[in-house]
């Protein structure tokens, strides 16, 4: 129990140390709300490596804390409606066993971008964010499919050593 409770904290602790340094790298291409996603790279490998019960506890708890030590209580909403959907559809791929982890990760950017927009549209009520849709689809499709490949790597390297 020990040994698993201090893998999770390195995986959150690594989560966060992604985060932030997410939070120092200039990534604006005039539309709010596009980034890297390096903290995904950690939820994709728990996914694959560990359990999805695991990785949604590590990732939850990253939004949260991420939120409060880099963000605000908006940004922690955004991020749990985009985190959430796109947990929700990594796992359902994940279980078909039929996607490799690249394809799984460009999904899950892809949802992620779905998540958060409806919780835009919801929270400002304006549902014409829904035009920034086709450009943020690019942007978790390459987002994601990066991140896909370094956690492909990271797999491979780390395979039994979790």
């Amino acid at each position: 129990m020990k040994r698993k409770t201090a893998h999770l904290g390195m995986f959150l602790a690594l989560a966060l140390i992604c985060g932030y340094i997410e939070s120092l790298i200039p990534f604006y291409f005039g539309v709010p709300g596009m980034k890297l996603g390096l903290p995904n790279l950690v939820t994709v490998v728990m996914l694959s490596c560990i359990g999805a019960k695991e990785a949604f506890f590590v990732s939850a708890l990253r939004i949260l804390l991420s939120g409060f030590l880099f963000g605000n209580p908006f940004s922690i909403l955004y991020s749990f409606g985009g985190g959430i959907c796109s947990f929700a559809v990594m796992c359902l791929l994940l279980r078909t066993k039929k996607l490799q982890t690249v394809s799984v990760s460009t999904a899950g950017g892809m949802f992620h971008n779905i998540g958060q927009i409806a919780v835009a549209a919801a929270v400002v009520e304006n549902y014409n964010l829904f035009y920034y849709t086709p450009v943020l689809m690019v942007s978790g499709f390459v987002t994601g499919c990066l991140i896909g490949i370094a956690a492909q790597e990271m797999i491979v390297r780390l395979n039994g050593r979790i």
